[in-house]
């Protein structure tokens, strides 16, 4: 089986401020801000919802198609995932745009400045669904607002079951979007704020969310996640993790676990624990792309974790 990953392709540029901006943050200034932070450490990341995605199910042996738009600065990144093996069939090169770019500072006390530049990403629209032939599956991730409205129409309208994850594209949406991205999809996973957020603009319940979809996948960070699905509930606990390194694309990590799943035609109960147990991974090492497992590793893993095999 093969599935076809929309959504981002981006540069993650990663600095390290040795302080605290509380120090250098006048509050009575704030309405005339001009400061400046020395990060004697940065590092570049590759990075983006597809890019991520797609190197999880990698490392899981699947394949996945990534279907996204990146800029003429893309060099580098593509041929990384050749690198890793990947597909890059359905990445389009948008002329004069750079690859989407997050510019992320963080302090001492785990705070963040991030500036965020879409670049060649509000050009996702361009691609089209049905230009991938042979897919099994899909999932539609955060991506430009035009694209993900796209792709999630034109995977029902070919009758290609998919995931719907706004992630953090989600408040781009109104009741009306999400109402609708709802009834085409064929599974929604969400965390536990975009969760509430979704409730509060559609009206809707989590129960009356997962009455409409096949299954609701709700991540609870360090609780593990909560999957609805047929009017039961399961409960899948996180996995113990050494050291939290970097929580930056567990989630990917984790919605590539449910892929692998839903590939495989495995339950629920053991889709959500493969999920959880590649955030764990994920989250003991810097940056999106930088861990490494094989599948026998990974096996042992999920055995020492749960107590069984799958």
């Amino acid at each position: 089986m093969t599935a076809l990953i929309c959504g981002s392709y981006a540069f993650d540029q990663i600095m390290v401020f040795p302080d605290r901006f509380k120090n250098h943050i006048l509050p009575d200034k704030v309405h005339m801000l001009n400061v400046s932070f020395l990060v004697p450490e940065m590092r570049r990341e590759f990075g983006g919802t597809a890019g991520n995605i797609v190197y999880n199910l990698k490392l899981l042996g699947e394949n996945g198609w990534p279907m996204a738009t990146v800029g003429t600065d893309f060099s580098p990144y593509k041929s990384w995932m050749k690198e890793c093996g990947v597909v890059t069939t359905f990445l389009r090169e948008v002329d004069n745009q750079y690859t989407a770019q997050a510019f992320i500072t963080t302090d001492m006390d785990d705070n963040q400045i991030t500036a965020f530049h879409p670049g060649a990403m509000n050009w996702s629209h361009l691609n089209q669904v049905g230009d991938a032939k042979g897919v099994s599956l899909g999932i539609v991730s955060p991506d430009g607002r035009e694209g993900m409205v796209e792709h999630a129409a034109q995977f029902a309208e070919a009758d290609i079951p998919f995931i719907f994850d706004p992630g953090q594209g989600l408040p781009m949406f109104g009741k009306e979007d999400l109402l609708q991205f709802i009834d085409q999809a064929t599974w929604v996973t969400v965390n536990d704020y975009e969760s509430a957020l979704m409730q509060e603009r559609t009206g809707l319940s989590v129960a009356e969310i997962a009455e409409q979809v096949e299954a609701l996948i709700v991540t609870l960070g360090g609780k593990g996640s909560v999957i609805y699905t047929e009017g039961h509930r399961i409960d899948i606990p996180a996995v113990d993790v050494m050291h939290a390194a970097d929580p930056t694309g567990c989630g990917d990590a984790f919605r590539a676990g449910l892929l692998y799943g839903l590939m495989n035609g495995m339950d629920w109960e053991v889709t959500g624990r493969i999920a959880s147990l590649m955030g764990a991974i994920k989250i003991e090492t810097h940056g999106t792309q930088n861990h490494r497992f094989t599948m026998k590793e990974f096996r042992t893993s999920y055995y020492e974790a749960f107590g069984s095999e799958f």
